[in-house]
């Protein structure tokens, strides 16, 4: 189908402990002590130790609602793209004329044209590029992406395609929203971006190289049934605000497991025969639910969960991060990249070395 040359995680400059974010929130949302405690206690239990910021800390108390900040989307997400594009084209050893397919997706801001032709012309993409803009997926948009940009290469099999996630979800902040929606995702989610560089099986690329790169082998899409308000935005006149129901571990619990193994047992794999379990860290309740649906040691997430102490929740550019910390693997080696976005919506991307 394709296979993955390089992948560049990027993070904006502004890097503070999660408790110095915390004490900031706290004092700006409310002056309630009972409030204010529950925001400290479920912010420390989320296991993320530092988060990346597209603004300093201290110039989000001062925005005025939704046209400002998403015109500092489009200021500040613009060239933390082009740093990931940047970075994966170096590794990959490609120039910006070689790409035949950007696949763009981010959902912190809205913009026609797209974020992703601005890039595209800025950076000097070629004018014929094939571009698919996407909005909405959210978290599992990073699985999504490579997934379709496999299916995309799997016709065009000499193309060189590109995945590119931005998401800037400082900018979605809502200060008069007490819902403990609002309390958790103030606790887990971070900035970042990430960019992904992928190319057909015929491409030169693909064969004539000596390091042992990931091949995209399977992937499954899955659209859980009476779960359309359970993760997403409720948009308006202030801006994106969260949902976030109690209820998406049980949904995990209920499907995900399924679905894995039918992927699977597509190519005739069990989970046994998986050597790296690539998870989007959605949170700690998210992760701990992978697990268990799936029967995992603790390890098994480890490096999910290293994502997410460094950077928090970046949502669909967070597995994207985790796939490039997963770095080099032995020929043969075989994962399963996943992750869970609004619909609710699962994606699983099956990955094999070689």
């Amino acid at each position: 189908m394709a296979r993955i040359l390089s992948v560049a995680p990027a993070l904006p400059d502004h890097e503070h402990a999660q408790e110095e974010i915390t004490a900031a929130l706290a004092a700006g949302m409310t002056e309630d002590a009972r409030t204010r405690s529950v925001m400290e206690r479920i912010h420390a239990s989320s296991g993320i130790r530092t988060r990346h910021l597209a603004l300093p800390l201290a110039a989000y108390r001062g925005l005025s609602g939704f046209t400002e900040t998403n015109e500092l989307f489009v200021e500040h997400a613009l060239p933390l793209a082009e740093r990931a594009v940047r970075l994966a084209l170096d590794e990959a050893g490609l120039a910006v004329e070689d790409v035949d397919h950007l696949f763009f997706t981010t959902v912190t801001g809205l913009g026609a044209p797209s974020l992703d032709a601005l890039l595209a012309t800025g950076m000097g993409f070629r004018s014929d590029l094939r571009r698919v803009p996407s909005f909405g997926l959210g978290c599992v948009a990073g699985a999504a992406g490579i997934a379709r940009v496999a299916d995309y290469l799997a016709g065009h099999p000499r193309g060189v395609a590109l995945l590119v996630s931005v998401e800037l979800c400082s900018l979605t902040l809502q200060w008069d929203d007490h819902s403990m929606a609002n309390v958790v995702g103030t606790g887990i989610f971070g900035d970042g971006a990430a960019a992904v560089v992928m190319v057909g099986d015929e491409h030169p690329r693909a064969t004539g190289r000596r390091v042992i790169l990931p091949r995209v082998v399977g992937s499954r899409s899955a659209l859980y049934p009476d779960s359309a308000e359970m993760i997403g935005w409720q948009i308006g006149s202030a801006g994106f605000r969260l949902m976030l129901a109690a209820g998406v571990p049980a949904l995990i619990g209920g499907h995900f497991a399924a679905g894995v193994d039918e992927l699977l047992a597509e190519r005739g794999w069990t989970r046994d025969d998986i050597d790296v379990w690539i998870a989007h860290p959605g949170g700690p309740r998210v992760l701990e639910s992978f697990a268990d649906c799936l029967e995992l040691e603790p390890a098994a997430l480890d490096v999910s969960w290293g994502v997410m102490e460094r950077t928090g929740n970046m949502s669909s550019a967070a597995v994207l991060h985790v796939l490039a910390a997963v770095g080099e693997r032995a020929a043969g080696d075989r994962a399963l990249l996943f992750a869970l976005g609004p619909g609710v919506t699962a994606e699983l991307v099956l990955l094999e070395w070689s």
